[in-house]
């Protein structure tokens, strides 16, 4: 290899370390075409051809002499050290009047093992990804207006349940862990006490209301503070399905700690705070949802009850259809027994 074919490598080496590249090709002199490999220490490269270059006063010696002057001795050499003298293997080829080398990265004929190179996903184009939705429209399009009732029937149906199972997925985000119960001593109260207590409670105004949401944070946290000041309090279930009421009373004398006194044909249940009653410092359980949550929980129960409905009457519909094409092929075949015979 020719000087200045040492005075380009070692240049090339450079030019690699300072802009992190992986890979260099650059052209040598006719005199160094012999086909030959080696892997060596980036080290030993540099020093063994540092003996080629041309003497003079270059820049970049200029600029080592004047970091030299103003921040001492070590420092240009620690700088070169660290940027360009690295412990780093290099392999090099010359073939075809070219000289390529590679710093910690396998050769495509094997050689020094290096990192493996990272396979990057292709993404789509927005172009493509239009084109994709516009295909699956057509697609759902076509089996809509399909002449024939089944095809119609089983996109919805598989439409449906698709939906059904993203909801069963969604609900079970809202699930929460129930604590254990806490052991605790309940009052047992007399008949002329209960019926005490269930003619204040309804006499009283003041009242909880449940909504839509269901049984959340917020209800436990104002039957708390009602019972602050009062002993009973009204608990309001609007909207509510039949035996609903029964499910919202249990949950709340779990949360809350209350007892039931009445529960009345309008869905309104009457809790009673107990003769010991001391008002917990988290009013509210940890083991409840927020306002939000249970907002979004309630729409996802809706949705799920909606839609499991509409499967039951697409498969109804389904079954029907088949009723109804056996019957037409019964009928066909016993006309054609009958054409037959008279024949």
């Amino acid at each position: 290899m020719t000087v200045s074919a040492a005075s380009r490598v070692v240049e090339g080496i450079r030019r690699a370390s300072t802009s992190c590249l992986r890979r260099c090709i650059f052209p040598v002199s006719s005199s160094g075409k012999d086909g030959s490999l080696a892997t060596l220490n980036a080290v030993e490269l540099f020093s063994a051809l540092e003996c080629h270059r041309v003497e003079g006063q270059t820049r970049k010696a200029l600029r080592l002499r004047e970091l030299n002057k103003f921040n001492g001795p070590g420092f240009a050499y620690q700088m070169m050290h660290s940027r360009n003298l690295t412990t780093a293997a290099v392999e090099l080829r010359t073939e075809d009047d070219v000289v390529r080398f590679t710093i910690n990265k396998p050769s495509d004929k094997g050689g020094f093992p290096g990192k493996a190179r990272k396979i990057k996903k292709k993404k789509m184009s927005r172009k493509a990804k239009l084109n994709e939705l516009r295909f699956y429209r057509l697609k759902a399009k076509k089996k809509m207006n399909s002449p024939n009732p089944e095809v119609r029937i089983r996109y919805k149906l598989e439409k449906a349940k698709r939906k059904e199972a993203w909801l069963i997925e969604k609900l079970r985000k809202y699930e929460l862990p129930k604590a254990p119960p806490e052991t605790y001593d309940p009052e047992i109260l007399t008949e002329e006490e209960k019926h005490y207590l269930k003619r204040t409670g309804e006499k009283k105004k003041n009242y909880v209301p449940v909504g839509r949401r269901g049984v959340f944070g917020g209800v436990v946290l104002n039957m708390h503070l009602h019972w602050k000041k009062h002993e009973t309090v009204k608990v309001v279930c609007r909207p509510c399905r039949p035996g609903q009421i029964h499910e919202y009373a249990d949950e709340l004398t779990r949360l809350s700690k209350g007892i039931v006194i009445d529960i009345k044909p309008n869905n309104t249940i009457v809790f009673y705070r107990g003769k010991n009653y001391v008002q917990p410092d988290i009013m509210s359980p940890p083991d409840t949802l927020s306002k939000q949550k249970a907002l979004e929980k309630y729409r996802y129960e809706q949705s799920l009850e909606h839609t499991s409905q509409f499967v039951e009457k697409l498969e109804h519909e389904l079954e029907e259809y088949h009723k109804h094409v056996a019957r037409f092929q019964n009928g066909t075949d016993s006309a054609r027994k009958d054409s037959g015979e008279q024949k």
